[in-house]
């Protein structure tokens, strides 16, 4: 038995079809679409199965309430009161009128006239190929024929060049489009993108005179050509039984073609969709079979722009990157859509910190161009050091450099790299020592400070500038520790303890820090 929605005011009716799954929504995409500020987007979703008329709430800000009681869930009879957010409903039956016994029963309404698989072998082109039964000497019709086949190849070899010249996904949407008005006659031509989500995701919509529409593609179609992955032509899309949505009544739809976009391993990217709303059986078998031919190459040229893309954005991050961590680690961390949390998060981490004793003092005696070659030359040596034993570059303060182990990216062995780097460090500063003495330049000394414990790493900054860092008491006494370093490295106890293979330790006196309540346990490394 049919049902039917009619709006308490009595002002809006919507038929329900059997086994369609119909939205209801603020959207104008929606396939029961009711404009109230009550109501959300997707606001529910109703069905009418041999069972009854279901209705499910889609998460909707305001509710849906089955006579009077707010439901997620449930199964609606003849008579009962569904209200979306503050605009109530009656589902009625609907009576169908039985036909006069003279008369034989009217012919059913327009239904799908063709619908064909889009991976179906040989359909795409189906009306492109010669007729072998074709007499020796062809008909000038036949003739007609064969030009326009010629002609539609070349136009199809055309689009197939023009496509592969696209530089990005929106200009290639708009050269579909483009080429879309250039091979059929056609009122609207539009794109939707599936998402992560599942969703269709309107992308470009467009009318024969350029303008873009604001006339929704009817739902109901899209997804049954995503869902089923079939190309569908339509002589009345208004009177087609397959389709519920109202929206295609309320836009006066008559033929369409709705043709997903299917990729690689049969991943369906999207739909392209053209219609007309001035007459009904406009659109030919050749223009449909044309339609998903043309479908099958944009959605090639699609798929390859959003793998060139996905490229170039990964070679973007991996060069950021490497400006502050290992090629091995940038990597990693390019390739990992889970490493670094927007906002950040809480992580375990050893700091290191290194800061040249006296350099201020040593920089007013020096030429500019002095100065910098040596710093420079110090903080090359340094980075390597930490880049060596796979730590993260956090920042340059001054004449100073802070590096971290553990974010976005930690391992068990984070102090001990570390520790190896730090000693490293002290190395690598006796060997730029002995060169600069041997060139008459003058020498450096510095301390090396490191802790390890919880930090927050994220993204700190402002919307024209962020950068990943970390952040914390943690941070802040390992930095202390280093301005208490003469020459030496300094380490808490919070570091020693987890260090699987420490080296020679020697227990310095306790340390006073700003802000901690207790003397700080302090270790220096014995260089020997």
């Amino acid at each position: 038995m049919p049902y039917k929605l009619t709006s308490t005011d009595g002002m809006h009716s919507f038929e329900l079809r059997d086994h369609v799954p119909l939205v209801v929504g603020r959207a104008p995409t929606s396939d029961i679409p009711v404009v109230d500020p009550t109501i959300s987007r997707r606001h529910a979703e109703l069905e009418c199965t041999d069972a009854g008329v279901t209705v499910r709430d889609l998460g909707s800000s305001n509710g849906t309430f089955l006579n009077g009681a707010r439901v997620e869930s449930a199964t609606i009879n003849a008579g009962d009161v569904v209200t979306f957010g503050k605009v109530g409903f009656r589902l009625q039956q609907v009576v169908p009128t039985p036909a006069p016994a003279a008369t034989s029963a009217a012919p059913p309404g327009a239904t799908i006239v063709r619908q064909l698989p889009v991976r179906e072998p040989g359909a795409t082109l189906a009306g492109l190929k010669a007729d072998k039964n074709a007499p020796t000497v062809p008909s000038e019709q036949q003739t007609l024929d064969v030009d326009k086949s010629r002609q539609k190849l070349a136009i199809l070899l055309e689009v197939s060049k023009g496509l592969g010249k696209a530089t990005d996904i929106d200009s290639l949407l708009n050269k579909i489009v483009d080429y879309a008005y250039q091979i059929l006659e056609v009122d609207r031509v539009a794109i939707l993108m599936t998402e992560d989500s599942g969703e269709l995701t309107p992308k470009i919509a467009r009318d024969k005179r350029g303008g873009d529409t604001t006339r929704a593609v009817p739902q109901s179609i899209a997804r049954t050509a995503l869902k089923d992955k079939v190309a569908i032509l339509s002589d009345n899309a208004g009177e087609d039984t397959r389709f519920g949505g109202q929206s295609i009544l309320m836009q006066q739809i008559r033929s369409a073609i709705c043709v997903p976009l299917i990729g690689s391993e049969d991943k369906a990217l999207g739909i392209l969709y053209v219609d007309n709303v001035t007459a009904t059986h406009r659109f030919s078998d050749e223009d449909f079979e044309f339609c998903i031919a043309f479908a099958g190459i944009a959605a090639v040229a699609i798929e390859n722009g959003q793998f060139a893309q996905r490229i170039q954005r990964e070679l973007l991050t991996r060069s950021n990157f490497e400006r502050f961590f290992t090629p091995q680690l940038a990597k990693r961390i390019a390739e990992s859509s889970e490493t670094i949390k927007l906002g950040g998060d809480k992580r375990q981490i050893a700091v290191l910190f290194t800061d040249i004793r006296g350099f201020t003092a040593m920089s007013e005696s020096m030429r500019p161009d002095d100065m910098a070659t040596l710093l420079t030359e110090y903080l090359t040596g340094m980075v390597e050091c930490v880049f060596r034993y796979d730590g993260t570059l956090d920042k340059f303060i001054g004449d100073s450099v802070m590096a971290q182990w553990g974010a976005p990216i930690g391992g068990p062995d984070d102090p001990d790299k570390a520790m190896a780097a730090a000693i490293e460090m002290m190395h690598e500063l006796d060997r730029l020592n002995a060169r600069w003495r041997g060139e008459g330049r003058p020498e450096l000394q510095h301390g090396i400070g490191l802790n390890f414990g919880e930090a927050f790493a994220g993204n700190i900054g402002s919307e024209r500038r962020l950068e990943f860092t970390v952040i914390g008491d943690t941070v802040n006494t390992a930095a202390r520790l280093c301005a208490a370093a003469e020459g030496e490295i300094l380490l808490s106890d919070e570091f020693r303890r987890v260090l699987r293979n420490p080296p020679r330790l020697d227990e310095c006196p306790p340390m006073e820090f700003k802000n901690k309540s207790q003397p700080v346990k302090v270790y220096r490394v014995d260089l020997g």
